[in-house]
Parts: structure tokens; C-alpha cells; sequence
């Protein structure tokens, strides 16, 4: 399992706007072949904080959800609405392993 936690920092006032957008995109992502877990995340000491949490089953399903139409509108819709740019963290589960 290819897990990658991505840690985003939002203008204050664009949040709305990003946890739309974001939402759609979790709404596809989440249908996507390999696709085990797409959960967002919002800090709560820090409302402008968010944190996606994606799991796939292998390096292939990841890589593929990077060309999908949903992550490409969402990746150009959000990146004016971050305070800086967001940083994406892969991981490889122990456990759970598949």
C-alpha cells in the first residue's frame, strides 16, 4: 500500500472555496481503481490547516490518479488559495499490509 499524507496551508479566505473543491475531488478520487482511502482532514487549532490522507493499492494506482481530470482541475483550482505551497509526503504502509 502507497500512502501519501499532503500537508496544505490555505488563505483564510478562500477556505470555503478549497473544502468545495476538495470535497469534489474526493468524490472521484475515491472511485478510482486502487483507490483505498481518500480522507480530508482539517485541523482543528488551525482552521486554514488541511491534511489529505490518500491510500492506494500499489505504485501504479497512485501514479494514475495523478493524471486524472478531477486531480488536474482540482491541483490548478486550488494552488492560487495556498498561503504557500502544499507539500505531498509518500509513505508505504506496514501495517495494514494487502
Amino acid at each position: 500500500m502507497v500512502v501519501t499524507i499532503v500537508h496544505i496551508e490555505v488563505t483564510p479566505e478562500n477556505i470555503e472555496s478549497f473544502i468545495l473543491a476538495t470535497t469534489e475531488n474526493h468524490l472521484e478520487s475515491v472511485k478510482e481503481p486502487g483507490n483505498l482511502r481518500f480522507d480530508v482532514l482539517r485541523n482543528d487549532a488551525y482552521p486554514n490547516m488541511f491534511l489529505l490522507y490518500e491510500a492506494y493499492e500499489n505504485e501504479e494506482s497512485a501514479a494514475a490518479h495523478k493524471k486524472t481530470a478531477h486531480y488536474l482541475k482540482w491541483r490548478e483550482t486550488v494552488a492560487p488559495w495556498m498561503a504557500k505551497p502544499r507539500e505531498g509526503i509518500r509513505h508505504t504502509a506496514i501495517v495494514p499490509e494487502l
